[in-house]
């Protein structure tokens, strides 16, 4: 996607992010049928169709630009979105490689990586960024090495080191989180991290996907979807910020439930990474309106089919209660109750 950045949106306040025309039809509708429910859904992290956000490794798309003005924001008034423990300063010049060649390298009209073996060269023109320094040289750089990459990467990056057959939340940076806390999670165990979930551990979902991250390979990272929805385009929506966000849930109407409520989806990446053998989980949000979402008549379809029948521990854990009755008669004119063919393409 050729991204045209609008600079001038904003995720708290009035509130004035929209999604462009292109924006919606790539927006990453997380539901191939008419039901949800968990599954172990990693696939390959591989190149997609061109313009999908799923072309590239890491997506940029028009909100880049926003959405790193808004983690400013966020880190500003509280430090500790950031955090690493001592040992994970090679995990974190990884993160940094990792990110930065996948930007010079698909997006080179934007970004640009000189590398002169240590000396390295770092261009970043939609945040007006020119860095020399030295790789591996944690003095060089004005932050440590993962808060200032991840200040200028899309998403929440969180690093889990593996030792003990298992994975340790050990650094991270994470400033638009669906309702959990770095702070909170920091030093534990992947079920640990994943304890509040409904349902899933009875499927022993989590089972099955540490077994699967634990053997993830270097150069073969994988990918899911995720998806929770929220009131307003609200990026964080951290525990420690609940007093300014939780009260939206009780505005929802049957009325204002397409312009205040947004489908909040995931890309979640996972890589293995090639010096300290860690993985870092990136986590990428996507934010559509319920009235936008509605323009393709086979997502409104299928979002108030999914809603109507999600099992009713789902409805409580993704904070929908308050509203999600609203949003289902919100989208029901949208439903004629005609077919909707297997897939999310916004074609049908």
């Amino acid at each position: 996607m050729s991204a045209v950045f609008k600079p001038d949106e904003t995720f708290r306040g009035e509130f004035n992010y929209r999604n462009s025309a292109a924006a919606i039809r790539r927006f990453p509708l997380p539901f191939p049928d008419d039901k949800y429910m968990y599954s172990v859904n990693l696939e390959p992290h591989v190149p997609g169709p061109a313009g999908s956000i799923l072309e590239f490794a890491i997506d940029i798309d028009e909100h880049y630009v926003a959405e790193c003005k808004e983690r400013a924001i966020v880190l500003a008034a509280d430090p500790l979105r950031f955090q690493a423990l001592p040992h994970m300063m090679s995990a974190q010049w990884d993160c940094l490689e990792l990110i930065m060649e996948s930007l010079a390298r698909d997006y080179p009209q934007h970004f640009t990586l000189q590398r002169h073996g240590q000396r390295w060269h770092w261009t970043n023109r939609p945040l007006n960024v020119d860095q020399e320094f030295l790789f591996g040289e944690p003095a060089s750089l004005p932050l440590p090495p993962l808060d200032y990459i991840a200040r200028q990467a899309p998403g929440d990056w969180v690093v889990m080191d593996q030792h003990d057959g298992d994975l340790w939340i050990e650094a991270g940076m994470v400033t638009t989180p669906a309702d959990w806390s770095l702070d909170f999670d920091m030093g534990m165990t992947f079920k640990e991290w994943h304890g509040p979930v409904p349902l899933a551990h009875e499927m022993n979902v989590f089972d099955r996907a540490l077994k699967y991250l634990l053997n993830l390979r270097l150069g073969a990272p994988v990918r899911r979807l995720n998806w929770t929805m929220t009131v307003h385009p609200r990026l964080d929506t951290a525990p420690e910020t609940y007093p300014a966000w939780g009260p939206d849930r009780t505005q929802i109407t049957a009325e204002n439930a397409g312009d205040l409520v947004h489908l909040r989806v995931e890309l979640q990446g996972l890589w293995r990474l090639p010096r300290s053998n860690a993985i870092v989980f990136g986590i990428r949000g996507y934010l559509i309106s319920v009235r936008e979402l509605a323009t393709v008549p086979k997502w409104a379809r299928r979002v108030h089919r999914v809603l109507k029948t999600l099992h009713p521990a789902l409805v409580e854990y993704k904070g929908l209660a308050r509203y999600r009755d609203a949003v289902v008669a919100w989208l029901a004119p949208y439903d004629d109750g005609s077919p909707t063919t297997p897939g999310t393409a916004p074609d049908v």
